[in-house]
């Protein structure tokens, strides 16, 4: 990305542009970073670099983006390991981000169809001193730091700070092991989704959050609860997009699935990264989010669907750089 001003910032618009009239800024994203140790149905186990924040982060900074991370990990061999695996994609880490006693360990066990459960050795909040900079577009956030204490009080004070000045990007990510009760952990979430302009959740998580609920009913109250854009994603069915105007269904490409892990997050990067790519981004465009069109909703979410295949058809969270991405899927 270029850091290059172009044009200066106006009132409605506070944010330079590219040479390509894209906004030039950052997204921040906040939430947990963290090793998985994961154990595959044929008995070998492997140690990934992730978290579900971290890994919409790495996606963001592999297309391109200036993605800044706040989270909460150690100065320890696995702190170590993800600083060196997030500086390599070019994601910047926030001031006392690396202050924590340790570095937070979740362990996957993989079926035979390479889908994922999680147990957590895990603290997390928001380092001190936290602040959203003038220059950013959007604050991103959800699963573990939106809801699990110490950390998630402060996320949810970020996150209606940020909202005069940026884009809300917020994705629940649901991990029973640690949520606790379904009904409980969705009054949560709901306060999340009704500050955010753009959420994207998955079919499992609604179900876990609303049994017995048809997911797309309960996607369609959470639209009505304030965001311009809900996308409920369907693992290999595609995606689902509900706005103002109507609801939009993408299809997802057949890949062979190594493994599912960090599938939805490169999904919300790539998300963001779009509507970046759109001029969707900042407070300032939120009228021009609630009337996204049809034509560029489809290119976007085509394209999040193209990037979520790539993760699952290799090992780990391991999205794709932008010059992996053919053409037609709107890399440039």
């Amino acid at each position: 990305m270029s850091t290059t001003p172009d044009a200066a910032p106006t009132a409605a618009h506070p944010h330079r542009t590219t040479p390509g009239g894209v906004p030039d800024g950052h997204v921040l994203v906040v939430g947990e970073a963290l090793i998985d140790v994961v154990h595959r149905a044929d008995g070998s186990i492997d140690e990934h670099p992730g978290g579900s924040l971290a890994n919409v982060a790495l996606t963001l900074g592999r297309l391109g983006r200036d993605a800044r991370l706040v989270t909460w990990i150690g100065d320890d061999a696995h702190g170590a390991v993800l600083r060196s695996w997030l500086d390599e994609s070019h994601v910047t880490l926030t001031e006392g981000s690396a202050d924590a006693p340790s570095t937070s360990v979740a362990t996957a066990h993989l079926d035979d169809q390479g889908a994922a459960t999680y147990e957590f050795d895990l603290e997390w909040q928001v380092p001190p001193g936290t602040d959203v900079a003038p220059s950013t577009l959007a604050v991103h956030t959800g699963s573990i730091a939106a809801v699990l204490e110490p950390g998630a009080t402060a996320v949810r004070a970020l996150v209606a700070a940020a909202r005069d000045s940026a884009t809300i990007t917020y994705d629940p990510n649901a991990r029973p092991a640690l949520m606790g009760e379904p009904a409980d952990t969705r009054v949560r979430i709901e306060e999340l989704v009704a500050l955010s302009d753009v959420v994207k959740v998955s079919d499992e998580d609604l179900e876990w959050l609303v049994p017995d609920a048809d997911p797309l009913a309960v996607a369609r109250r959470w639209r009505s609860l304030g965001p311009a854009l809900v996308v409920v994603t369907l693992g290999g069915e595609g995606a689902v997009a509900l706005t103002a105007a109507g609801e939009l269904h993408v299809a997802a490409p057949r890949v062979t699935v190594v493994d599912t892990v960090g599938a939805g997050d490169s999904f919300m990067g790539a998300l963001v990264d779009g509507l970046w790519d759109a001029d969707l981004l900042g407070a300032g465009r939120r009228e021009a989010l609630r009337a996204i069109d049809a034509h560029t909703l489809t290119g976007l979410l085509e394209r999040c669907a193209a990037v979520a295949a790539v993760t699952v058809s290799r090992a780990g969270a391991n999205p794709p750089r932008r010059a992996e991405l053919a053409p037609t899927t709107g890399a440039v």
